[in-house]
């Protein structure tokens, strides 16, 4: 195919950079103590972040964030903070889901359960829009004796699939998982109603599932599943990945939905309009080569879990979800972990999201009331916050629904570095998606965590802008007709 360049010099505006530092200024004289001799202010302090200061300046405009389509308003607005409390309800009766429970107990155990789950997609799926092409399935096999698993079990995800329309091997991933635990993680007897930690994962889950299949299907095959196995050691997430591993599918984002049930943490600080969304830096598969150039051109911060979760932000923080993502650099809470790892380590973007203040007094706990303090303790469905879930569950859906409708993101995108010149040379596969309409230039200053700065380009496979690469992050991203945009891709030197 024959290339198409253009060539941009334009100028813009300095980009979002300048509205935060113009917030970060306000709050700094706001926050400035009256000078004293005895406390003296830095003369330099009120400077910082004057917009005189905000560098370098470039082509472009400020990139505003994506809104969401009067469609997904709707389809927002229809998950049910009462459908919530009915699926977590249910799980927890079922006593303990511990994965090495009861298999085959028709009211008690990790078997009543993910039978349910099954049933319950399946009369979920009956109401599909004629046209949309959904089907369950549960994926099983026995995992042989390691650590946490005694003894040969099986292992059973529980998965829907709504099938793309157009690009049906693009795959979009969100799951919860439906095993819990007590104190001690081999007491599969005693109670563990795993009401946060994770039946509100899969309540997010099996809502997105009924509204989604409402709709004509997006281009992308979309995938919600209820996995099992994760406190055992991530079994099942394992399962699902390597299935889609084997099958070729591109999986170009995942996310897992674990301990989303609560806006209360200890000590009983409330942040009910945030959910925190963990995303890792430098990619764990890439080959020591390339993992050498992306720290040798800075691009530690823009692996594709980054990209995707800056897209979350973008596309998910707004009046239809109620909701900020708090996006977090880092793979996940300190020294723990969830189930995009298996996701992660097949090269697949993936990002876990968590309610913002755990309690640690409600997972991981045996369900008691301490006698010397009265407290309560146990991951109980009491402590569950239902509209708290509920915007969780817009949050994903935003972003799945995004996702899903845009086209795919850009591959092979590079910087031309074989001459020196302060103007920088783009260049990326052009795709064939349906309803690819063209791409845009990201960029923004090395030290902002978000992109500031959007250049429309057209449907060509490569730009020149009028901006030095030494000085400024990049991405490239894809344009639908519809008007839904891909995640960013960062450029490697070609």
């Amino acid at each position: 195919m024959f290339s198409r360049l253009l060539h941009l010099t334009l100028n813009g505006a300095p980009g979002l950079l300048a509205l935060a530092c113009l917030s970060i200024f306000a709050t700094c004289a706001a926050a400035t103590p009256p000078t004293s001799v005895a406390s003296p202010v830095n003369s330099l302090f009120a400077r910082q972040c004057a917009t005189t200061d905000i560098w370098p300046k470039g082509p472009g405009k400020t990139l505003v964030p994506q809104a969401p389509t009067a469609e997904l308003r709707t389809m927002l607005s229809e998950i049910d903070p009462k459908r919530v409390n009915t699926i977590i309800t249910k799980l927890v009766s079922f006593g303990t889901r511990h994965t090495l429970s009861n298999q085959t107990d028709p009211v008690r155990g990790i078997g009543a359960a993910r039978d349910w789950l099954a049933a319950e997609m399946r009369s979920i799926a009956k109401g599909a829009r004629r046209g949309t092409n959904v089907t369950i399935t549960v994926p099983s096999y026995i995992q042989q004796p390691v650590s946490r698993i005694p003894t040969p079990t099986n292992i059973s995800d529980v998965v829907a699939t709504i099938h793309g329309a157009s690009d049906p091997n693009r795959v979009y991933v969100i799951t919860g998982h439906y095993d819990s635990r007590v104190t001690d993680i081999m007491n599969f007897t005693d109670d563990a109603p795993g009401a946060d930690d994770d039946a509100s994962g899969v309540a997010v889950v099996l809502e997105l599932l009924r509204v989604m299949i409402q709709r004509p299907p997006p281009p992308a095959t979309i995938i919600l599943a209820a996995v099992a196995g994760e406190e055992q050691g991530l079994f099942g997430a394992d399962h699902l990945a390597q299935i889609l591993a084997d099958a070729g599918a591109d999986v170009q984002g995942m996310f897992t939905n674990d301990i989303v049930g609560s806006s209360k943490g200890d000590e009983g600080k409330v942040d009910p309009l945030s959910i925190r969304l963990f995303a890792q830096g430098m990619p764990t598969t890439e080959s020591a080569s390339r993992t050498a150039t992306r720290e040798s051109i800075g691009g530690e911060n823009d692996s594709p879990p980054r990209e995707l979760a800056r897209f979350v932000d973008e596309v998910a923080t707004n009046d239809a979800t109620g909701m900020k993502v708090r996006v977090i650099y880092r793979l996940d809470r300190f020294l723990r972990g969830g189930d995009h790892e298996p996701f992660l380590s097949r090269g697949f973007p993936a990002a876990r999201f968590t309610e913002p203040h755990e309690d640690f007094a409600h997972q991981h706990q045996d369900v008691r009331v301490e006698a010397d303090t009265g407290k309560q303790f146990g991951d109980l469905i009491e402590f569950c916050d239902f509209d708290f879930i509920t915007r969780v569950a817009r949050v994903n859906g935003a972003a799945l629904w995004s996702l899903a409708q845009a086209p795919g993101t850009p591959r092979n995108v590079t910087l031309d570095t074989s001459v020196l010149t302060n103007n920088s040379t783009l260049l990326w596969a052009l795709g064939s998606d349906a309803g690819l309409a063209g791409y845009e230039v990201l960029w923004r200053p090395t030290i902002a965590p978000f992109w500031t700065n959007v250049i429309p380009v057209g449907l060509v496979d490569r730009v020149t802008v009028d901006q030095s690469k030494d000085n400024v992050v990049f991405g490239v991203r894809a344009v639908g007709a519809n008007g839904y945009r891909s995640p960013a891709a960062f450029p490697f030197p070609n």
